[in-house]
């Protein structure tokens, strides 16, 4: 099955199911505030890991205690698919372990 941009509302719901991930123009977006800057950095292999195993990456920003990430499908023309949800999900299931918030 090809890959498809989802309509607005359909962002809409899963936005709703991810607090602190919101509509940032054409991406989705997430910034965490970590503990200390080691585990910022920590936490960014850790998704750049998952996102290899996905085979879908984001746009992620190590800053000092921070750690940001937006992210649009580039191959159905930038939009919001489903694969953006996935990868979403997976950071925030990981993102605990690491102290963020």
């Amino acid at each position: 099955m090809p890959l498809e941009p989802l309509s607005q509302k359909e962002i809409e719901d899963r936005l709703a199911e991810l607090p602190g991930w919101s509509l940032d123009g054409d991406r989705i977006a997430r910034s965490y505030r970590l503990p200390t800057h080691i585990a910022a950095a920590a936490m960014v292999v850790h998704i750049a890991q998952v996102q290899d195993e996905l085979d879908h990456h984001s746009d992620l920003t190590l800053g000092y205690h921070t750690v940001s990430l937006t992210v649009n499908t580039h191959s159905v023309g930038g939009a919001v698919t489903e694969r953006d949800f996935a990868l979403a999900r997976r950071v925030e299931d990981l993102a605990a372990a690491h102290g963020a918030q």
